[in-house]
């Protein structure tokens, strides 16, 4: 039985590919089959993980991160509890970052793991004053995590003025970034949580606040994780023995996006993944010594990933400079 091609092939790529001895030439098939998921949307689910678990790298062993400061924002629920959890498995001290009360997540990561030395740490990252705030109370960061965020229905701004998806996903993250860059020391490592929705948006420079044009939720969320990835790239280039690193985490079955997205939720529930499979290359990237060896990369089932999949979504070369820029602009006038 012939089946269909994946999102991404065409005929003409797999004729030119060849097949023969179990190869296609130039090209496993494990990895013409993890190429095949990336490519679809198969592999953002609960399939894609399950299949690529017989061939992605190994975990982290036992006790990686002991004597480890790690820092999660978001860690109230969703995939930062879940990323917490298995961080905490793995011997990190954690200090979760949350809004409001955050003691049922510290205490449902100490039943599970007895002894775990979690603190909580109450910040809303969208606003800049509670990050310098936080930022005055850590010390060494080993482990820094930037996973909270949010998709509200319409366009809606922080009592300082920020647009919330940027403060949340790009300002917040970016000011706590330069805050601790003293106490990141050498070996420490920066992950941006980022989403596949990225991919289908360019990197808008000129309107970082969207207040142009129709405001849409989803286009909104889009644009900003692409800005976390591009940042990602130019904090790693600016970071000297840190590794810095963004992922997505596929389709998972959080509480966020059944609240922001019911239908998709609705529709998709069946192959949406867990929470902890969400936040498997999170854990990975922290903890694993393979991500230690590069920097400035996308990962997503603990692999490296293209930036891009349409043309039209390319940077021109002055765009993330101009990122920068303007985030660095909006970051300092907070005072």
């Amino acid at each position: 039985m012939e089946l269909p091609l994946p999102v991404g092939f065409s005929p003409a790529l797999v004729e030119r590919a060849g097949a023969g001895g179990g190869m296609i030439r130039g090209m496993s098939w494990q990895r013409f089959v993890d190429t095949a998921l990336d490519r679809s949307l198969l592999g953002y689910t609960r399939v894609g993980c399950a299949v690529r678990r017989a061939w992605w790298p190994a975990d982290a062993p036992a006790g990686a991160l002991a004597g480890r400061v790690v820092v999660v924002t978001g860690a109230k629920a969703g995939l930062g509890f879940a990323a917490a959890l298995g961080l905490a498995r793995l011997g990190a001290s954690l200090r979760l970052v949350v809004r409001g009360d955050g003691g049922r997540a510290r205490e449902l990561i100490r039943r599970a793991v007895p002894g775990a030395d979690v603190t909580v740490d109450r910040c809303d990252v969208s606003l800049l004053s509670e990050v310098r705030d936080l930022a005055a109370g850590l010390g060494r960061v080993d482990v820094l995590v930037h996973n909270a965020g949010v998709l509200p229905s319409a366009r809606t701004e922080t009592a300082e003025g920020n647009e919330v998806m940027l403060a949340t996903h790009v300002l917040g993250p970016h000011l706590l970034t330069s805050l601790l860059r003293d106490r990141l020391p050498v070996g420490a490592r920066v992950i941006w949580v980022a989403s596949g929705g990225m991919y289908s948006q360019p990197l808008v420079v000129d309107d970082l606040q969207y207040e142009r044009g129709e405001y849409r939720p989803t286009t909104g969320y889009a644009r900003t994780k692409r800005m976390q990835v591009v940042l990602a790239r130019l904090w790693s280039q600016r970071l000297d023995g840190v590794a810095v690193h963004s992922t997505h985490p596929g389709w998972a079955n959080t509480g966020g996006v059944a609240t922001s997205l019911p239908r998709f939720h609705a529709v998709t529930r069946p192959l949406l993944r867990s929470p902890e499979r969400g936040a498997d290359t999170i854990v990975w990237l922290a903890a694993a010594k393979e991500p230690g060896w590069s920097t400035g990369l996308l990962w997503h089932d603990r692999e490296v990933r293209p930036l891009h999949y349409l043309r039209s979504t390319y940077e021109r070369s002055q765009r993330p400079s101009a990122l920068w820029d303007g985030v660095e602009r909006l970051t300092r006038s907070a005072g």
